[in-house]
C-alpha cells in the first residue's frame, strides 16, 4: 500500500481471531474502489474466511485474487448470494450502486458490508431501512476513518472514560490527494459519487456522532465549491459544514481534495475534540514536518499535557465485533441506526449546500 494514496488505504493489523477457521465465511464482490481491501483484510486478521470474489473486470479480479489467493472467482453474482455457507458479502461498488447491491445481498439472507458512503440519495437509505426490517439482515458500512485507524478507536475509549469531560464540540480536517490520473470515469460524475459532503464528508459526521453522543443533529450551514479542477466540472474539490447535534454539541468539518503533492502522505487528517475538562487532537496519518508516521493522539486535561504514540495499542476492534454480531444478531460493532444516520445527514448537508466559488 503506498502511503501516498488514499485510495487504496488498507491498514493491516495483528491477526486477531475471534472465531475458529471456517466458522465464518464471507465474500467480495464489486471491487469498483480500493477501500475493499482494507475491508477484507480487517475481516481476515478477525478471523473471517474470504472464500469466494465476484468481479466482472478482468484487470481488478487478477489484482485481488493475487493479493487474497484463497478468494475463488465466481462466473456471477448468484453463485456468491446463493451458497448457503457464505454469511456476509463485503463490497466496495460503484457508491450509486451500493443500495442496489445490499438490498439482493440481504434479501439472500446475508449480512451486507459496504465502503462509504452507502447511498447516494435519500431514497436508497429509506429503500436500505426498510430491507433491514423486512429481512432482520445487517448494512453495515466501512467508516474507515474512525474504524481503521488506532488513534481515533483510542480516543473513543478516553472519550468514553470520562477523560475530558462532556464532550461539547468536534472538529474534523478530511484533506485528500486528488490522483485524478489513477480515478475512474465514475469518480467525477456527480450522480455516481454523490458528492464530496456525502462521500469523504460521511467519515466525519460518523466521527461527530461517537465522540459526542449525538444520536441526531441539524444541518446549520453547508457548502461545497470546485475551486481548482475545472476540467472536472461534476467533482467538488471542497467542502465543508456545521452541524449541532441533538444534545447541544456542535461540528464543523472541512473535507477537500486539494492536498499538495509535497505532503508525505495522502492527507493530513486531523480531529479536535472539546470537552468540558480537556480536549484531544488526532493527527492520523502524519505529523507535518516532525514524524511521516501517523497515530498521534494529543491529550490535555487536568493532568496536563500528553503526546501518545497509538501503535499496537488498541487495534481495529471493529472487525471482530462485527463478525460476532453478525453470529449472535448482536450490535457492539456499531448499530444499524448510527450507520444510517451518519450516512443520512451526510446526504443532507450534500442536498441543502451553496455552491460557492
Amino acid at each position: 500500500m503506498s502511503k501516498r494514496d488514499g485510495m487504496n488505504y488498507a491498514p493491516q493489523g495483528k491477526p486477531k481471531p475471534v472465531v475458529k477457521p471456517g466458522e465464518f465465511q464471507f465474500a467480495a464482490i464489486a471491487l469498483d474502489h480500493g477501500h475493499i481491501y482494507g475491508m477484507c483484510q480487517g475481516l481476515i486478521d478477525a478471523g473471517g474466511e474470504l472464500v469466494a470474489v465476484y468481479e466482472p473486470d478482468p484487470a481488478k479480479l487478477q489484482v485481488f485474487v493475487q493479493r487474497y489467493p484463497q478468494a475463488v472467482p465466481v462466473s456471477s453474482e448468484m453463485e456468491i448470494l446463493s451458497n448457503p455457507k457464505i454469511q456476509l458479502v463485503a463490497s466496495a461498488a460503484i457508491t450509486s450502486e451500493r443500495c442496489a447491491l445490499g438490498l439482493r445481498v440481504m434479501e439472500a439472507g446475508k449480512d451486507y458490508f459496504t465502503d462509504k458512503a452507502p447511498f447516494t440519495t435519500l431514497e436508497q437509505l429509506e429503500q436500505a431501512r426498510e430491507q433491514v426490517k423486512k429481512t432482520g439482515k445487517k448494512y453495515m458500512v466501512y467508516y474507515s476513518e474512525r474504524l481503521h485507524v488506532e488513534c481515533a478507536i483510542y480516543a473513543g475509549e478516553l472519550v468514553n472514560q470520562g477523560a475530558i469531560g462532556r464532550v461539547v464540540q468536534v472538529m474534523g480536517l478530511g484533506p485528500h490527494r486528488l490522483n485524478a490520473a489513477n480515478r475512474p470515469a465514475w469518480f467525477f460524475e456527480k450522480d455516481k459519487y454523490g458528492g464530496i459532503l456525502c462521500d469523504i464528508g460521511s467519515h466525519q459526521i460518523e466521527q461527530f456522532l461517537t465522540y459526542s453522543g449525538a444520536k441526531d443533529a441539524t444541518i446549520v450551514r453547508s457548502q461545497i465549491a470546485n475551486y481548482h479542477n475545472k476540467d472536472y466540472p461534476e467533482l467538488e474539490d471542497f467542502g465543508d459544514a456545521m452541524l449541532v447535534g441533538d444534545n447541544g454539541a456542535t461540528f464543523y468539518f472541512r473535507v477537500d481534495w486539494l492536498t499538495p503533492d509535497g505532503l508525505s502522505t495522502w492527507g493530513d487528517g486531523r480531529t479536535l475534540i472539546l470537552g468540558t475538562e480537556g480536549y484531544i487532537e488526532l493527527r492520523k496519518y502524519v505529523d507535518i514536518a516532525r514524524d511521516q508516521k501517523g497515530g498521534h493522539l494529543y491529550l490535555v486535561n487536568a493532568d496536563g499535557e500528553q503526546h501518545i504514540k497509538v501503535d499496537d495499542l488498541v487495534g481495529y476492534p471493529f472487525f471482530g465485533q462485527l463478525i460476532l454480531d453478525c453470529i449472535h444478531r448482536t450490535e457492539n460493532a456499531m448499530t444499524q441506526e448510527h450507520a444510517f444516520k451518519a450516512a443520512e445527514l451526510c446526504l443532507k448537508a450534500e442536498s441543502s449546500a451553496v455552491r460557492i466559488e
